[in-house]
């Protein structure tokens, strides 16, 4: 009997309880899902990857930017250099001068300019001292100490676009040795609204005196960063929504063609005489050139970012330019 009464009571157990109504929720289910979502709530939309990156972003930024290291410091020697460097702005923390100079023209404008600047310490030196300081060049009496230059982060310049709701507009050199075409570069950037220059750690031209002279100024107000390995920072680029569009003879659209340089873009400019490296051009997402009808082979970094600048200007800001 005991037996029986457990079996009863398994079979009692297993049965299934009440059905439970629906609650509504089938009708509901029938309801529309309301609006199309903007597109930068949208998988798969470009606007949704730009929007993502610029959060994150914006959640690493901290208050102090990371830097991208220090570049070596330098001297600028005799009188005409040492003159013009202060007159175009080159950063200075001292000018030598030589014990018993002759005070012509050129040394007392060196002098007046660098006083006038307030933060540049003038020291005397004896002329052995400067001998061994330019290691026996002609240095005339006058010796300027260029600082190390501080280089800022490759992610800082896309970083410091989206925290000013911008999209970015940078400039990246591969194998560009000419410091006058770097110069001439960051006043391009400057002139056109960009938001930096990133240039290789090696075999590639830096912030020099020559470079902060040719830039006429706006080296002050547009940072130049430096990477570590250019391919991989290109890659980081575009992880974080950025078009990378690379500049090259044979490139498969004109310039004024490229959508992309209406987006978050960076442009990369190769040597006048090798072009791009091959894996730099591997990694770009579109390769573009610019029509010369009067027959020239290449432009040198300079003239050819200035273009391409100029045409991502142009479409951020319509066809105002």
């Amino acid at each position: 009997m005991a037996g029986n009464s457990q079996r009863r009571n398994r079979r009692t157990s297993n049965k299934k309880g009440a059905t439970v109504g629906s609650g509504g929720q089938r009708r509901k289910g029938l309801e529309g899902k309301g609006p199309t979502p903007k597109a930068e709530n949208r998988k798969g939309h470009k606007a949704f990857r730009v929007s993502n990156a610029m959060t994150r972003n914006a959640a690493k930024r901290k208050p102090v930017a990371r830097r991208g290291g220090k570049g070596q410091s330098e001297m600028v020697v005799g009188r005409n250099p040492v003159f013009e460097a202060l007159r175009d702005g080159v950063p200075a923390s001292t000018l030598y001068v030589q014990q018993f100079i002759d005070n012509d023209e050129r040394v007392r404008e060196a002098l007046n300019l660098a006083t006038g600047r307030g933060n540049i310490n003038i020291m005397e030196a004896p002329r052995p001292e400067l001998d061994r300081m330019t290691n026996n060049l002609n240095h005339q009496g006058l010796v300027l100490q260029v600082p190390p230059y501080e280089y800022a982060h490759p992610e800082d310049l896309a970083a410091t676009a989206y925290d000013h709701h911008e999209e970015p507009l940078i400039v990246a050199l591969d194998g560009i040795t000419d410091p006058r075409n770097l110069g001439a570069v960051v006043r391009s950037v400057a002139a056109f609204g960009g938001h930096g220059v990133v240039v290789p750690e090696r075999r590639a031209a830096g912030m020099t005196a020559g470079a902060w002279k040719t830039s006429a100024g706006t080296a002050a107000r547009t940072p130049v960063a430096r990477a570590t390995n250019l391919t991989r920072c290109l890659e980081a680029y575009q992880k974080a929504g950025l078009a990378v569009v690379g500049l090259a003879a044979d490139g498969d659209h004109e310039v004024h063609e490229l959508e992309a340089l209406s987006g978050p873009v960076v442009i990369v400019v190769g040597s006048e005489g090798k072009g791009l490296s091959r894996l730099v051009g591997e990694t770009c997402d579109f390769l573009v050139r610019i029509p010369m009808p009067g027959g020239a082979e290449s432009l040198n970094a300079g003239v050819a970012a200035g273009v391409v600048l100029y045409e991502a200007a142009r479409r951020r800001m319509g066809t105002s330019l």
